[in-house]
């Protein structure tokens, strides 16, 4: 069973629930994201733990293939299954769970528009976590090289005329006019970021249609083509990786330590203050 692009709707979930080809993944995170009550059937693709790599002193970094592989198979996952994730605040970290199985060469993977708040709005029941694990899927890893990108690779963006380097984070903290939620980060932003809060791309947690989001980029990018989009620790990155791709954009990267690594105290350069947002 395909899904048809990279959204779908509660309908459409719903109607497909019991299909055998399909997988639903709670990408939620928080400490209470493997007890709550999930759509059912829904597995927990557990960013915060198994679907991290805690070996890096980044948060939420991308695993290694291995690693990768293991944990998608544990959840039941196949190479020929229907994926779709969502996340219990809306469209927040289930773009993270969207975006890494793309980047490890899978493509049969959808998030839920609005996720499990939508699901409840439209009257559809939750369950209890099922405590019997699947059968384990076959997935394979496919890594595909440039959709998850390091500290040098961002740096080569935004001396590139051709490339916007896009920042998920909210305004204040892009000004360095807040705090940084995460200790011993310098305020601020890379000089030559653009800020495009997630927040700007949803409306009561969904989506805006395409054709709003292309106007929202086009607005904050111009001509350029080439994204490298950016956030906190890579996470609501993965919210504006999803808006471009239903803006049309193709040729996208998301940061992997994002702000978390950029603002630690070392030579990369750091701005302040707001800056425009088109070039």
């Amino acid at each position: 069973m395909p899904v048809p692009g990279p959204l779908v709707t509660v309908d459409w979930l719903a109607q497909r629930l019991e299909h055998p080809g399909l997988v639903v993944l709670d990408a939620s995170v928080g400490a209470a994201g493997g007890e709550e009550l999930r759509i059912p059937s829904a597995r927990l693709f557990d960013l915060d733990g198994a679907l991290s790599d805690h070996t890096s002193a980044l948060p939420h970094t991308m695993p290694g293939t291995e690693q990768f592989e293991r944990e998608i198979r544990a959840l039941g996952v196949d190479d020929r299954s229907a994926v779709v994730v969502y996340d219990r605040v809306g469209i927040y970290s289930s773009a993270r769970a969207w975006w890494m199985l793309r980047a490890m060469g899978f493509d049969r993977v959808a998030v839920l528009d609005g996720g499990r708040p939508a699901w409840t709005e439209a009257g559809l029941p939750l369950a209890a976590a099922d405590p019997q694990a699947p059968a384990p899927g076959d997935f394979t890893a496919r890594p595909r090289p440039g959709m998850v990108v390091g500290s040098g690779t961002v740096a080569q963006a935004l001396a590139d005329a051709a490339s916007a380097v896009l920042d998920a984070r909210t305004r204040e903290r892009f000004a360095g006019q807040a705090p940084e939620p995460r200790p011993g980060l310098r305020g601020g932003h890379m000089p030559g970021a653009v800020n495009l809060p997630f927040g700007d791309l949803q409306t009561q947690g969904r989506m805006r249609p395409a054709s709003e989001l292309a106007a929202v980029f086009a607005e904050r990018v111009g001509r350029r083509e080439r994204l490298v989009v950016s956030c906190g620790s890579g996470v609501t990155a993965c919210v504006l990786a999803l808006g471009a791709t239903l803006a049309g954009y193709r040729d996208l990267a998301v940061y992997d330590g994002s702000w978390s690594e950029w603002g630690l105290p070392s030579e990369l350069p750091v701005a302040t203050g707001p800056t425009a947002e088109a070039n």
